[in-house]
């Protein structure tokens, strides 16, 4: 075979390594939030799954933004991204490198942690979330409402029903008024 030969049967092999390779990066991409950078459902699901079986110590969290509609309906909606930016570096600040973030969706966000003794603990988590966001200098206050499951608590350790019990108590806090923990 001449170089011509063995060149032209490559290059199909080539634009599938190089289809595979855009296809992977879809594919990853698609399992992160493009405003906020952090894993999307699909993505954070499988992750909090894998350790949640590997990890008896894990909490689970579910956080939902008070009153998000009315700083995007007040502000604008560059204001309400800033707003979930910033609740998405400070919730992955306080998980640090013992757990990982996700935003399910809108101004709900989840995480899980292996091990909340090296965290800052959950007072200092709503602390951090309830801090104002300043945005072209309008100073726009900031509240979440926070729920958690202990994996010890349950009587069977599967993420459903860690979330369940974190929706739960994230409602719980609802109902004692905004800036609560349950």
């Amino acid at each position: 075979m001449d170089t011509h030969t063995i060149a032209a049967a490559g290059l199909p092999a080539l634009g599938w390594a190089l289809h595979g390779g855009l296809l992977l990066r879809r594919l990853a991409t698609a399992r992160r939030d493009p405003l906020t950078g952090l894993h999307t459902r699909a993505g954070w699901t499988a992750r909090a799954e894998d350790l949640m079986k590997k990890h008896a110590n894990a909490l689970v969290l579910l956080i939902d933004l008070d009153d998000f509609k009315a700083i995007n309906d007040t502000h604008g909606h560059a204001a309400g991204d800033k707003v979930l930016t910033e609740t998405a570096a400070r919730l992955t600040d306080w998980c640090g490198r013992h757990g990982i973030a996700a935003r399910l969706g809108g101004d709900e966000f989840a995480a899980i942690v292996t091990d909340p003794g090296h965290t800052p603990g959950l007072p200092a988590l709503h602390t951090a979330l309830d801090q104002a966001v300043t945005h072209h200098g309008h100073v726009l206050r900031v509240s979440a409402s926070l729920g958690h499951c202990h994996r010890e608590h349950l009587p069977v350790p599967v993420l459903t029903d860690a979330l369940s019990a974190a929706d739960a108590s994230m409602y719980a806090a609802k109902g004692h008024g905004r800036r609560n923990t349950r």
